[in-house]
């Protein structure tokens, strides 16, 4: 019966003897259904686009993972790197101190971070892509160095070419006098050697040291605030972390890029979930545009219905024929939508044409990303509407028309 049902909607909707109009009306009601859920995909696909450039940038100042102390600022070195040596799926690790500090380079000011690095750094995180001008190098011979953001350097107006000292006054540990404010912080002074550039809130706020600057500046000898891990290729960060947090031991917390920001990402995913359901919306409004099609089809088969009646087909029968009916409609209309999206987040992503409109550093066109779960989750979307909009539709008109018709 559920065959015979079928045949009967796919010949009503190839049907060349049906009212022009219903047949208009049908074609519409593909196109109806097909817009949003070809707008569905090309909204998520950008949305995957600027998520996947935020992604990229965080690699390359976010290590793969992050050892911090469980309780405390900071831990001693030495401790440390006796549990590291044994750790297994441990690529490289690098050192690192880092602490809120007040720039000053030529009378102006700025509040930031300072990061202290040891050699090993560079190996552990692609820094040295990052750089903009001048190089990554944090000493030569004696003389100590520093890398600073691009932003900071804005607002500092840094120049790596004038040679001017960039100082840097951090809070004094211990007591001081109150009498003598400036006894409580201590000074250091760098020569800026390059600029760095990620994004705003990262490179407005840092400035990279060497480790030992850091230390003596902050009076945290022989220690560091976290360790910087790169993990041995192929190997899966979950896993790994778990292996270093047993060789560390309850003294330490390991973090994953993901954990290192994870709030970042948790309103990346709010945000996703808030495009799709809003899409969601105007997906439903505009497959209503079906109700109109079943109805004027139901009109025009009467004839046909008293004669599937006649010949002992139940409600529930016809009731298929047209729910059948409108969920071609729906598939056909999500197929379509499906590749119209798909083919031009594809042109999108490897032609670029349309751009952004506005000066950026990072990209010239929107960024796009075709993810295959969010065609499953836009087509599984669409067709569980189209069937509850037809179930419903199908279901009050065919009950009248048993009624009239028995």
């Amino acid at each position: 019966m559920y065959r015979l049902a079928q045949l009967f909607a796919r010949r009503y909707f190839a049907s060349r003897n049906a009212l022009s109009v219903i047949n208009i009306i049908s074609k519409v009601s593909v196109f109806a259904v097909g817009v949003p859920v070809a707008a569905m995909v090309i909204l998520l696909s950008v949305f995957n686009g600027f998520e996947g450039l935020v992604r990229s940038m965080y690699n390359v100042f976010d290590p793969d993972l992050m050892v911090l102390p469980a309780e405390g600022k900071t831990f001693g070195t030495a401790e440390a790197e006796e549990r590291l040596a044994g750790a297994e799926g441990v690529a490289d690790y690098s050192f690192v101190l880092e602490e809120s500090v007040l720039f000053e380079y030529r009378g102006r000011q700025a509040a930031g971070r300072l990061r202290g690095v040891d050699e090993r750094y560079g190996q552990v995180v692609p820094v040295q892509g990052t750089i903009s001008y001048g190089e990554y190098e944090l000493r030569y011979g004696d003389m100590e160095q520093a890398v600073v953001g691009q932003g900071l350097a804005y607002v500092l107006g840094v120049k790596t070419a004038l040679y001017d000292p960039l100082h840097i006054y951090a809070a004094r540990r211990g007591d001081y006098s109150p009498l003598l404010p400036i006894d409580g912080y201590k000074r250091g002074s760098l020569f800026p050697e390059g600029i760095f550039r990620l994004d705003a809130e990262t490179d407005g706020t840092y400035v990279f040291s060497t480790l030992d600057f850091a230390q003596q500046l902050f009076d945290y000898e022989g220690r560091a605030s976290g360790v910087a891990v790169r993990i041995v290729p192929g190997e899966r960060p979950e896993t790994v972390r778990r292996q270093l947090a047993a060789a560390l031991g309850d003294d330490f917390r390991v973090l994953t890029r993901y954990e290192q920001k994870a709030s970042m990402y948790r309103i990346l995913k709010v945000e996703k979930l808030g495009i799709f359901i809003i899409s969601l919306f105007v997906l439903v409004i505009a497959s209503f545009s079906i109700v109109g099609s079943l109805v004027m089809l139901i009109l025009d088969k009467k004839e046909d219905i008293r004669i599937l009646f006649t010949m002992g087909g139940d409600v529930r029968f016809v009731r298929r024929i047209f729910v059948g009916e409108g969920m071609l409609i729906g598939v056909m209309g999500t197929l379509g939508g499906l590749c119209v999206g798909v083919a031009f987040a594809l042109a999108q992503q490897h032609f670029g044409f349309i751009k952004m409109g506005a000066a950026s550093f990072l990209v010239d066109a929107y960024p796009v990303e075709v993810h295959a779960a969010d065609l499953v989750a836009i087509a599984a979307a669409a067709l569980a509407v189209t069937w509850l909009i037809n179930k419903l539709t199908v279901a009050r008109m065919i009950s009248r028309s048993a009624i009239r018709l028995q």
